[in-house]
């Protein structure tokens, strides 16, 4: 079994994790599933800052849990959620990372979505 890489942030790769200063609501089709005044705001290297929502801010009924899993060497094992609105899903559409490296622990319990599969928006 390969040892999985496993990387600091830094100056070649800043992470950041910080309080949203937001409301963040998030609407799958014409439906609000998450809406949290407790969102985070990661921001990775150059890469657009994304909003990783607690958890139990998310209707429970949106979400189902898949097997599909992929690894990020800064932020640990990430595993992902289909969304559906019981007609319609959307295969891994949501991930969270559940047990995330030491820099990014504030993430823990915090489900993060895909902004082509669902409208965010923060105000």
């Amino acid at each position: 079994m390969t040892e999985k890489q496993v990387l600091t942030p830094g100056p070649d790769h800043p992470i950041t994790v910080t309080p949203s200063q937001q409301h963040v609501t998030v609407a799958f089709g014409d439906r609000v599933i998450a809406s949290t005044d407790e969102a985070l705001v990661l921001q990775e290297s150059t890469y657009p800052p994304v909003f990783y929502l607690p958890l139990d801010a998310v209707e429970a009924d949106a979400l189902q849990p898949t097997s599909h899993e992929t690894y990020c060497p800064y932020k640990g094992d990430a595993s992902y959620y289909s969304l559906t609105d019981g007609e319609t899903v959307v295969e891994n559409a949501v991930w969270s990372y559940v047990t995330p490296y030491a820099p990014v622990a504030e993430i823990a319990g915090h489900v993060a979505f895909y902004p082509n599969q669902v409208e965010i928006t923060a105000s």
